[in-house]
């Protein structure tokens, strides 16, 4: 079967399952008269694997990114959001950034204890960490193995600074725990929010809560103390791109405090799944999309250059940074995220004197 011609599957981003470069063997199912077939012909199916992660904190490198460190509690993703750059990392794991990459999802199962034991080590410098840098810390495997909550409660017992971003409205289970760390100046919620369109946001991000939900978790987590922003990542010209100065406006209505925002770049194996999405989708405009995302890429779809990676460059790039700077100077102008606090750490918790 031509890995470019797939059912369309409902609930999952990906409809392909492109080579992984780094094996040559391609998983297929077996039959007996001799003729294979490759696998997700049927429904696939979310399955887990436990790992046994050796560090907790991933260093970033990037100047591009605000945070030193990350925490990725999972690898893997059944948000199954197209344009996800973490696709790519999949591939290391012996898996491919298509379907695999949203149903094969590897759980660190001991990250609480080893994040707890750097955070001991007495080189340990504390600086606000993300979750997560790489797939989303509230995905649906959160719900059934609770690592993100307790890397929260592990952070408040140790007053360490984190900075959370997430598509999923599960994070509002943990309003406790973030009301407390927020009243220590400790924590910064970041919703990703790049369309309001639910129609969109079910072939474009199909597991992921809706624009609504996410700014009435917004709101709600506002009105709680809890120092919220909106990430408008990533922005897909002639796709999404129009949604800008109404996502900012809708944000700052909720009390978001604080916006950013990246244009979407195609590294690697997200080319292949995100070109047949495009045009499995939107064929009518499948050419013009691609063609702009080249334009403000230096004429590729894939950047690794620093810099423009992240905002892109040229008329279009300009033209959307423009956009979003408008908006928020409008609609959020004198609002910014409280600074972290980070005097209060205490590698081995608050001492209790009784």
């Amino acid at each position: 079967m031509n890995p470019m011609s797939r059912n369309v599957f409902k609930g999952r981003g990906a409809n392909i399952s492109p080579q992984n470069p780094y094996i040559k063997r391609r998983e297929v199912i077996e039959h007996l008269e001799g003729i294979d077939e490759e696998k997700y012909l049927d429904k696939p199916v979310t399955k887990y694997y436990e790992e046994h992660a050796a560090g907790a904190l991933s260093k970033n490198n990037s100047p591009d990114l605000p945070l030193n460190y990350s925490v990725n509690p999972y690898q893997g993703c059944e948000h199954g959001c197209i344009y996800c750059y973490a696709r790519n990392s999949h591939e290391y794991w012996g898996f491919d950034a298509g379907l695999g990459f949203e149903t094969n999802i590897m759980v660190k199962t001991n990250i609480v204890e080893i994040l707890k034991k750097q955070f001991q080590s007495k080189s340990y410098h504390p600086s606000p960490i993300m979750l997560s840098g790489n797939t989303d810390c509230y995905q649906p495997a959160e719900k059934k193995f609770g690592l993100t909550r307790k890397i929260l409660e592990l952070c408040l017992q140790t007053s360490h600074p984190v900075s959370i971003i997430t598509k999923n409205s599960l994070i509002q289970r943990d309003k406790d725990i973030l009301i407390k760390l927020a009243d220590k100046k400790l924590v910064h919620v970041y919703f990703s929010l790049n369309h309001l369109s639910r129609k969109l946001k079910a072939v474009l991000e199909p597991r992921t809560a809706t624009a609504e939900k996410k700014l009435m978790v917004m709101e709600d987590f506002s009105k709680s103390g809890i120092p919220c922003g909106v990430m408008v990542a990533p922005i897909i010209p002639s796709l999404n791109s129009e949604d800008i100065p109404l996502i900012i406006k809708r944000s700052a209505e909720a009390g978001a405090l604080a916006a950013g925002y990246t244009i979407v770049r195609l590294n690697g194996n997200v080319k292949t799944v995100f070109k047949n999405w495009i045009n499995e989708h939107f064929p009518e405009r499948a050419n013009k999309v691609l063609h702009q995302i080249e334009s403000v890429h230096g004429g590729k779809l894939n950047d690794t250059e620093w810099g423009r990676r992240i905002k892109g460059s040229g008329q279009i790039a300009e033209m959307i940074a423009q956009i979003f700077k408008t908006s928020k100077a409008k609609y959020m102008a004198n609002r910014s995220m409280p600074d972290f606090d980070l005097s209060a750490f205490s590698a081995h918790g608050q001492i209790r004197l009784f």
